[in-house]
């Protein structure tokens, strides 16, 4: 995934209201950006780090652009705009990146499907069935380890999806959680237990009933970020 137009730089000053953060650019301009991103950022951002963000020529737009990468204070790189994540993992299931999903012959995004009226992110038909695929954008990092974990912030709704998928395994039809680690410098991933243990309680169930549990990482700059890499589920 390619930023065109490229994105520029600054340098953050502040997050606050979780979807607004005040940044001050290379050329000293003072803008309030929209920052895509529903979780805490725990270990995500501190105020003065670099930022990178798409500007928008939109008259109707209220901001004038959107975070989109940032420094973290253990000096890595994350994909703040989280609504990335599923633009990432399509161009990756087309290239054929994640080879355990590789050969689908149809795929579907936003398909209604269980019993608590969910969405799954991507529906893929096979020759011999379909396969359900959830995904999960990772940036929780920390300073001591190359693990990262999921979820940053408690999450009714990422174990709902859980459950959804559980069900589906259940009754024989191939379900996926996928996680998308976006943040550089991470080479496995785990449930964050101790912010949410009730998602990592549902995420052992979810396996325990036959849900694969997958991870992938990015290569990631202000330039362009791809889909690369397997990483271990621990």
């Amino acid at each position: 995934m390619k930023f065109e137009p490229p994105l520029q730089q600054g340098r953050l000053l502040r997050r606050y209201k979780r979807f607004l953060a005040d940044i001050e650019t290379s050329t000293g301009e003072l803008l309030t950006l929209h920052c895509p991103n529903t979780g805490s950022m725990l270990n995500c951002m501190s105020e003065g780090a670099a930022v990178w963000f798409s500007r928008s020529n939109d008259p109707k737009r209220k901001l004038p652009g959107t975070w989109e990468i940032g420094e973290t204070p253990h000096g890595r790189l994350a994909l703040i705009n989280t609504a990335r994540a599923n633009t990432l993992v399509e161009e990756a299931l087309r290239a054929g990146v994640i080879s355990e999903l590789d050969g689908f012959i149809g795929l579907r995004r936003e398909v209604p499907y269980g019993q608590e009226r969910s969405r799954v992110d991507f529906c893929l038909e096979y020759p011999g069935g379909t396969a359900f695929v959830e995904v999960k954008s990772v940036t929780l990092g920390f300073a001591d380890s190359s693990v990262a974990a999921f979820p940053d912030a408690r999450t009714e709704r990422g174990a709902k999806h859980l459950r959804e998928l559980a069900a589906l395994a259940r009754a024989g039809v191939r379900a996926v959680q996928l996680y998308c680690v976006n943040l550089s410098g991470i080479s496995a991933v785990r449930a964050a237990e101790e912010i949410d243990p009730q998602y990592a309680a549902a995420l052992r169930e979810a396996r325990l009933a036959g849900v694969e549990v997958l991870a992938y990482g990015v290569d990631i700059s202000p330039d362009e970020v791809r889909v690369v890499r397997r990483l271990e589920v621990l």
